[in-house]
């Protein structure tokens, strides 16, 4: 049986996470995970491109300072493309 390999913390995604008055989050990061309507999804870098409504949810942000950042959302919207997540609050 093949030994899991590690997973790859050498690639990142650019993720901004902004409502129209404040920047929450602007910084590379390994991976943001969040919830849609059909449930829970991460994106990792080399996601396809996509966009999709975001659900009251905690948006969990793997910095690469190996420190987890959550952002509690009421809901939102999510651009994904070319290894950049852009969260758009308050739309």
């Amino acid at each position: 049986m093949a030994e899991a390999k590690p997973a790859d913390t050498t690639k990142t995604i650019h993720v901004k996470v902004a409502s129209p008055f404040q920047v929450y989050f602007d910084e590379s990061a390994y991976s943001v995970s969040a919830v849609n309507g059909t449930g829970p999804f991460d994106v990792l870098p080399g996601h396809h491109n996509f966009i999709t409504l975001l659900i009251p949810c905690e948006i969990k942000i793997r910095t690469t300072s190996d420190e987890d950042m959550k952002i509690r959302i009421s809901g939102g919207m999510m651009h994904v493309k070319a290894d950049m997540a852009s969260v758009f609050l308050d739309v």
